[in-house]
């Protein structure tokens, strides 16, 4: 099993989550006035099924993403996992949805079982949280407990599509996760209708980690697969490139996280690839910034935000032009 990197610190090669101790149980979940599908419901995950008998009115979320699922449909946790690298509660794409709530945190590189317990959950939703079995035993001696949907056993990461669908059918609200999908997958393709120069490119989206390597993500990895669903060409696999293989690199757009424009280019190596010397190479900031960390988060409301920031940078990257500055993230984002 691949542990995720989602937000990572320079040189870690695991998310690092914030620690915030709260105890505040006054958070009701809040849904919209939709009415919920059919319970009970029955959810398949790594460790088996979980049936869900009633509408949930008490969401914990301990995965590194789930909480924006659940705000893109109108609830809000009770409580949730926090983030370390990244000020996930100002994060743009959510700002409307949790509307100045601040959601309690249960752990953050570590889940406290008992600050979960404690809010006294009636569904604990852990698709993409990469918890083991120990920690899934004492879980769902809580409340039904949802654990990863890909990812595990050889198989591939779960796309964001099957995240949101989980994820809407354990809320009560199949058919709004079906309608928010079709309108983020209907944006993707006008944005790739509107940029056909996106279509079969090769792309490398790669992080530089404080030793010097890269560490190249592939369809194995959530964040790659955003590009994926823009026209592009990633690598199956996900993979760490020592200096000998930077080369790998050279495809025809590369996107960099971790390094600005002059700390990468610095490097002789890589200044001497041609797909920096044609500046066709985006630079997205250091893993605390946002546009980074809407990768990670993969979710309906970050993948909007993603796709906004993202296709003018491509756009610039990919238009044979040599001459053709790919502008700064904090100019479209």
């Amino acid at each position: 099993m691949r542990t995720p990197v989602l937000l990572a610190a320079a040189g870690a090669t695991v998310l690092a989550l914030a620690v915030s101790c709260s105890s505040d149980q006054t958070t009701a979940m809040s849904t919209d006035s939709g009415s919920a599908d059919g319970f009970p419901v029955t959810i398949e995950h790594r460790f088996g099924e979980t049936v869900i008998d009633t509408e949930p009115t008490r969401v914990v979320t301990i995965g590194f993403n789930e909480q924006d699922f659940a705000l893109a449909l109108g609830v809000k946790p009770v409580a949730t996992r926090g983030n370390l690298s990244y000020d996930y509660r100002q994060r743009p794409w959510a700002r409307e949805a949790l509307d100045g709530t601040e959601i309690p945190e249960v752990g953050s590189t570590d889940l406290n079982l008992e600050q979960i317990a404690a809010q006294a959950p009636d569904l604990i939703l852990g698709p993409y949280s990469f918890i083991d079995q120990g920690q899934y035993d004492k879980l769902s001696g809580m409340a039904p407990t949802i654990a990863d949907i890909g990812g595990y056993d050889d198989l591939p990461a779960a796309t964001w599509q099957q995240e949101f669908a989980v994820v809407g059918e354990a809320l009560g609200k199949k058919r709004q996760a079906l309608e928010q999908t079709t309108e983020l997958e209907q944006k993707f393709a006008t944005t790739e209708a509107e940029n056909p120069e996106f279509t079969g490119k090769s792309l490398s989206l790669a992080f530089v980690m404080d030793d010097g390597s890269y560490l190249l993500l592939g369809k194995d990895d959530i964040r790659a697969l955003f590009f994926t669903d823009l026209g592009f060409e990633i690598p199956d696999a996900s993979e760490t490139l020592s200096a000998e293989n930077l080369g790998r690199l050279d495809t025809d757009v590369l996107v960099i996280a971790g390094q600005s424009r002059e700390q990468h280019q610095a490097d002789p190596l890589i200044a001497a690839l041609d797909v920096v010397q044609q500046d066709r190479t985006v630079y997205i900031g250091s893993f605390s910034t946002n546009l980074p960390s809407a990768l990670g988060y993969s979710s309906p409301l970050s993948l909007n935000y993603a796709i906004d920031g993202f296709a003018p940078m491509l756009a610039a990257a990919t238009d044979d032009d040599p001459s053709t500055v790919v502008p700064d993230p904090a100019k479209v984002a």
